[in-house]
């Protein structure tokens, strides 16, 4: 039970050790652990004044994290929308990562796939896969050739 100041700004201390959170998040995980919403407003504006949480850190470090995960941009933004960030403020912090989704869609397909489309049902296998990555229709169908065609390693 985290009942004064110190106690809250100790937890978050901690958690912001292990990794970058967001207000929302943070707020959250200090409520389940039975602060006073109050008491953990005023901590985390603290904490933001010192610059110890930083809204912009998390986006960048979220971001870079499930991309390299694999995780394509619509799928990124979508769940740190859910996680109670700016639709706004995602859409900038994905453009200044400035990550070539292409590359590393490709560099997935690479590594899952060997790079090789070998009939429509493979093709579609792969397409969802991509898709629920969070990757973009008009992505993927470059990726794998367009409409009709298969494209490999080759080509």
């Amino acid at each position: 039970m985290l009942e004064t100041p110190v106690a809250i700004r100790r937890a978050a201390m901690n958690l912001l050790a292990r990794r970058e959170h967001g207000h929302v998040e943070l707020a959250r995980k200090l409520r389940q652990r039975g602060a006073d919403a109050e008491m953990i407003e005023v901590e985390l504006q603290r904490l933001t004044e010192e610059g110890l949480l930083s809204e912009q850190r998390y986006l960048e470090s979220y971001i870079r994290s499930r991309a390299n995960e694999g995780r394509g941009p619509m799928r990124i933004r979508e769940e740190l929308t859910q996680r109670g960030l700016e639709r706004s403020d995602v859409e900038q912090a994905l453009q200044a990562a400035a990550i070539e989704w292409d590359d590393k869609m490709h560099d997935l397909w690479q590594r899952r796939f060997s790079g090789q489309v070998v009939d429509l049902k493979d093709k579609a296998k792969q397409s969802r896969f991509f898709a629920q990555r969070g990757y973009a229709v008009d992505a993927i169908r470059r990726l794998l050739g367009g409409r009709g065609g298969f494209q490999s390693v080759d080509d």
